[in-house]
């Protein structure tokens, strides 16, 4: 079996439908990956997306019972089998979460509410609830509607916690990196109320286009969307601040470049003054 390495996040890596494992570099050790997203659909398409095939759309029905019998497959292979020593590199040997994510938004599967009840009778049965951690990887554009946001609740209650993806800040930024016309206004008062129903992170994806980075006009709106949020007193864990690590398969993958590590954190410096902790992967 091939070992898994930082750049290799395929989602199909373990011969699953629906369960995979990679090796993350932000969490430092092996995820467990739920992908309510088989049939590559998502709502958004951002330019640095690394899903091959994209398309727009939902996710679709989730076979639970297969969901289920994939993850005590995987996690009991990881826990007790040697699935560690085969596949992975001694130093990243500690299971650190199971996350779901994958190849588009988790949120708009009919199923997700029941997937996260799934995921949390696996964890349990294994005695890992609330051992590791159960993480909800989106792009938050969802988090208003009512199931939505109660099944985040149920996340929550497992000591669950969501990456809600916050790229840029103004109209033209989400327009240019995450292929859609939302409001911030709107995608930031999802932010807000999901900080309040669940731990969450703010995830951010930074990188030079056509070898510049992003303006100062964008970064200056970027902070001051943080800043009004810490005014606001809403309950951020911090922000997730990374860079490019694996190739993009969208149309604008040749105009994208990794910025240089010293640019993420003077950004991330300027997230701290704000009050908030950051976490700069490069």
């Amino acid at each position: 079996m091939a070992r898994l390495t930082t750049r290799d996040h395929r989602r199909d890596n373990a011969g699953l439908t629906y369960v995979y494992a990679v090796v993350s570099r932000r969490a430092g050790g092996v995820s467990v990956g739920v992908n309510l997203n088989p049939n590559q659909a998502c709502n958004w398409r951002c330019a640095y997306c690394q899903v091959p095939g994209l398309v727009r759309g939902k996710g679709p029905p989730i076979d639970l019972a297969l969901l289920r019998a994939e993850l005590d497959e995987l996690l009991g292979e990881i826990v007790s089998g040697s699935f560690m020593e085969d596949r992975v590199a001694e130093d990243m040997r500690r299971l650190n979460d199971v996350a779901l994510s994958g190849n588009g938004e988790p949120t708009t599967s009919p199923d997700f509410a029941a997937a996260v009840e799934v995921v949390r009778e696996a964890l349990g049965a294994l005695d890992l609830l609330g051992q590791i951690k159960l993480v909800l990887i989106t792009n938050g554009s969802l988090l208003d509607q009512p199931k939505v946001s109660a099944a985040v609740a149920r996340l929550a209650e497992a000591g669950g916690e969501v990456w809600f993806k916050f790229d840029r800040a103004t109209k033209e930024g989400f327009r240019e990196v995450n292929d859609t016309g939302i409001d911030p206004r709107d995608h930031l008062a999802r932010l807000s109320r999901c900080a309040r129903i669940c731990p969450t992170w703010v995830q951010t994806c930074a990188f030079a286009r056509d070898g510049l980075p992003p303006s100062e006009a964008e970064r200056s709106a970027y902070l001051s969307a943080l800043s009004d949020l810490v005014a606001e007193g809403v309950p951020l864990k911090g922000v997730l601040l990374y860079g490019l690590a694996r190739d993009s398969h969208q149309p604008e993958a040749s105009s994208l470049s990794a910025l240089p590590g010293e640019w993420l954190e003077a950004l991330g410096k300027e997230i701290r003054a704000l009050g908030l902790e950051a976490k700069v992967t490069v």
